[in-house]
């Protein structure tokens, strides 16, 4: 009954207005069936779209990031729990974050070019020069702190450091020795000494005492010095012992050495030595008894080391000549600047002047030649230096001679140079050398390049062969030229004399801090070859090693040179005092002992 109530209920309405009531049910319908077309259409599009969106989101991704599907499940229904149904307007963010990023070239490689430089331990001291705040920066240097039998027990046991003579009194005064009396007038009232010829090495370690910029922290040296007394130890064994003896302080110093860590910053090619005495005195050819000298400056440890000579060799190249030591060591600049002003203002009366021996039992010396000239001008001023002469070794005897000549020849000594050359100098006058050796291819750091605008050169062979009159020689040079050569001389006093290492000069740089400054910019010259990968000199021969020193800037390879000469080598078998040799072979074992004797003559001083 309910039912047929309820749909008999809608039949009255109909029956008022049929027309209108069939209409407004079609419109019913049309919208119920576009309703329902609408949602499936919606709910059909939308689902194959966020299927599509998520199959290639899910291709998108490295194939280490797809799961592994199982068999109850579809790749897709687990993902799609972590993207949206909806698509991103940008795609990019979707793939960035899921990508590993790609490194950049540009950014890569300073980290490697920052590894490569902290290869080098020694980068950190070469930053030091960039900070111009630091006075010191750049010029940092380490001194080892050795074993004081290296050092100073030789000079407690002075005595033994020579056979002939006390070396007591000359390692005196900071290695000074005496002071010398002014009593003739020839000296200042300040700064001179009786010095050793021999003295550099107690002279120069107590220079650096006061040198300025010494630091604790080897990581910021420049250079490395080592406070061997070589010189001592060489001369207190050259006689009487067996080459044990000889080579023992060597082969300790350097296996202490190289058990520091400071050595393997750069297998000591930072470290530098000095010794006061000859190269030849450390340069044994062989392990027979009888050959001369110790091996020093052949270990291979000591050949990457630089050691400081008063001559050196020129076919090796780990040794560099320096001064001589006069005997004027000056504490103040004034004294210098006084010295100077003295030495252009003397009367000087001679042309030209001598002061040595002859050498008769070598037949290639030029001197016996030099002395006979002296005696037969009249202008020529000679003092004779062999037995019974005392005045040639009296400093006052000297120096009053060479301050009253233009011109002091300089010939080849026992070896190539000779003490005489930096007192004539000291003395304002113009030294005449006669082999490249005696001075130009020694003193490189010391001297000018141009050596025609201090000294004179004749070569030997003028004299030796041709009989050239050196009186003549020097009065072709204008008096004009001769007052500007004599200027340069005196200019270049400073850079030739030690200070008194008990004390510093201002404003000048003596022969000191002239060899200090060579040596800490060889080295970083070689540190800076290194970081870059290349070599100073292009194919380098050190048989030439002469030659490199004399180079102009920019020049890299040693070619042919006027004065090869002077300093060829013999071949094996042939004789070494052939005059085809150029007198250069002359100078080794032979040369090294004949200073010996020159010595053994001196010791009635």
């Amino acid at each position: 009954m309910r039912r047929r109530s309820a749909e008999a209920a809608p039949t009255e309405p109909t029956e008022k207005g049929n027309g209108k009531n069939q209409t407004n049910r079609i419109y019913l319908l049309v919208s119920l069936s576009l309703f329902f077309w609408a949602l499936l259409f919606y709910f059909h599009f939308s689902v194959i779209g966020s299927s599509s969106n998520i199959e290639k989101q899910i291709h998108l991704q490295p194939s280490y990031e797809q799961p592994q599907p199982s068999s109850s499940s579809s790749p897709i229904s687990l993902r799609v729990d972590k993207f949206p149904l909806q698509p991103p307007k940008e795609k990019e963010p979707l793939v960035k974050p899921i990508l590993p990023p790609p490194a950049p070239v540009a950014t890569f490689k300073p980290p490697v070019i920052e590894e490569e430089k902290q290869e080098f331990p020694f980068v950190r001291a070469l930053k030091t020069a960039e900070n111009k705040s630091d006075p010191c920066g750049g010029k940092y240097i380490y001194v080892h702190d050795l074993p004081s039998r290296f050092n100073e027990d030789m000079l407690r046991d002075c005595k033994k450091l020579s056979l002939w003579t006390n070396m007591c009194k000359f390692t005196t005064n900071a290695g000074l020795g005496p002071p010398l009396e002014n009593v003739e007038g020839v000296f200042s009232d300040q700064g001179w000494y009786a010095t050793n010829q021999f003295a550099v090495d107690v002279i120069f370690s107590n220079r650096m005492k006061q040198y300025k910029c010494l630091t604790n922290d080897s990581s910021l040296a420049a250079a490395i010095f080592v406070p061997f007394y070589a010189g001592f130890d060489v001369a207190r064994y050259l006689w009487g012992y067996n080459i044990s003896t000889r080579d023992a302080a060597s082969l300790e110093l350097v296996d202490w050495l190289m058990k520091r860590p400071e050595w393997e910053i750069m297998r000591g090619k930072d470290h530098f030595l000095v010794a006061g005495r000859i190269t030849w005195d450390f340069r044994r050819l062989s392990e027979q008894e009888t050959d001369w000298g110790n091996k020093l400056l052949f270990l291979p440890a000591a050949k990457n080391m630089s050691m400081l000579v008063v001559e050196s060799s020129p076919w090796n190249a780990n040794d560099f000549g320096i001064p001589y030591p006069t005997y004027f060591h000056p504490a103040k600049d004034s004294e210098v600047f006084e010295w100077q002003e003295r030495m252009r203002n003397l009367d000087r009366k001679w042309l030209f002047s001598f002061a040595g021996a002859p050498r008769p039992d070598n037949p290639k010396s030029i001197r016996g030649q030099i002395i006979e000239q002296c005696r037969n001008s009249n202008v020529g001023k000679l003092l004779e230096c062999d037995f019974g002469e005392s005045k040639c070794h009296a400093p006052s005897s000297i120096m009053q001679m060479f301050q009253g000549s233009l011109f002091c020849l300089q010939p080849q000594g026992d070896s190539y140079t000779r003490r005489s050359a930096f007192d004539s100098m000291l003395a304002g006058c113009i030294p005449v050398f006669f082999h490249p050796g005696s001075a130009y291819t020694q003193y490189t750091w010391h001297l000018p390049k141009n050596y025609t605008t201090y000294s004179v050169f004749i070569p030997e062979d003028d004299i030796r062969k041709r009989n050239m009159s050196i009186e003549e020689r020097l009065l072709q040079i204008p008096p004009e030229q001769v007052k500007i050569m004599r200027e340069n001389v005196i200019n270049l006093i400073p850079g030739l004399i030690y200070a008194d290492p008990r004390s510093e000069l201002e404003t000048l740089k003596d022969a000191f801090d002239v060899s200090v400054e060579a040596i800490i910019d060889k080295v970083t010259r070689l540190r800076k070859n290194m970081i870059e990968g290349r070599t100073e000199y292009d194919n380098f021969v050190e048989e030439n090693s002469w030659k490199y020193a004399l180079l102009e800037e920019g020049q890299r390879e040693a070619g042919g040179h006027v004065w090869d000469p002077f300093f060829s080598k013999p071949k094996p078998g042939e004789d070494s005092s052939n005059e085809a040799n150029g007198g250069g072979t002359t100078i080794s074992v032979d040369a090294a002992k004949n200073s010996w004797k020159s010595e053994q003559r001196d010791k009635t001083q």
